[in-house]
């Protein structure tokens, strides 16, 4: 009777550890539904109806950290920096080593002007994936918004060698000399940045504000004429 009873108790834990998993296979499986379909309405722009089929996800499946993540970008594309700012940090919680979480956590707080925590979460996502090009030059920006100069150089730099064609890099370098008055690097920059794209770059630091301090340079000046021509 008592080997009878306890298999009998044995089957009965199994048949439920089986109700269990089928359960949470459904549950993933709605949550992921939902996941998509955020994913879908995010690339087609219609972030409000992205951010609620993502809360669907998130209800349903509440650790599904790339839920928090696109959720936190809908977010981000609609300017609900506190929103997104939370959205990031939940998949943070979730999954600590995203280094997708604490870039955009990043790029979210600077953002809000809070320079020295952006670059904190930078430093995060840099730590997680190394040669994450993008970190090291949002970081950059960020030292340069501190007035943290040779730092911020530093940081292009770090980008430039893990993407040599970075033009994005050499032109952020460019205005960093430009606020230092240092007119000969100012220009190397500019250049290189120019060579990878003429149209964009020779435009916009036409009008860029943080060229003030060079902008009646001759050489420099001579440099966007020769561009637009």
């Amino acid at each position: 009777m008592a080997n009878s009873a306890a298999k009998d108790s044995k089957q009965v834990v199994q048949e439920i550890n089986v109700a269990q998993f089928i359960s949470e296979a459904q549950i993933t499986k709605k949550a992921e539904y939902f996941f998509h379909q955020g994913n879908i309405f995010l690339n087609s722009h219609r972030y409000e109806e992205a951010i609620r089929n993502f809360n669907k996800a998130v209800s349903i499946k509440p650790q599904l950290a790339e839920g928090w993540i696109n959720r936190g970008n809908a977010l981000t594309a609609l300017q609900r920096y506190q929103e997104a700012l939370v959205s990031y940090e939940k998949a943070i919680a979730i999954k600590p080593n995203r280094d997708e979480a604490w870039y955009n956590r990043g790029n979210i707080l600077s953002k809000m002007r809070r320079y020295q925590e952006a670059i904190a979460s930078y430093d995060k996502a840099i730590a997680i994936k190394p040669n994450k090009y993008e970190a090291w030059i949002n970081r950059g920006i960020a030292l340069t918004k501190l007035q943290r100069y040779q730092e911020a150089i530093a940081s292009y730099d770090k980008a430039i060698a893990i993407k040599p064609n970075k033009h994005l890099a050499y032109y952020n370098k460019a205005c960093t000399y430009a606020l230092q008055n240092n007119v000969k690097l100012t220009i190397e920059n500019l250049e290189k940045a120019i060579k990878f794209n003429p149209d964009k770059y020779a435009k916009i630091a036409r009008t860029d504000p943080d060229f003030h301090k060079v902008r009646d340079n001759k050489k420099f000046q001579a440099l966007l004429q020769v561009t637009s021509k």
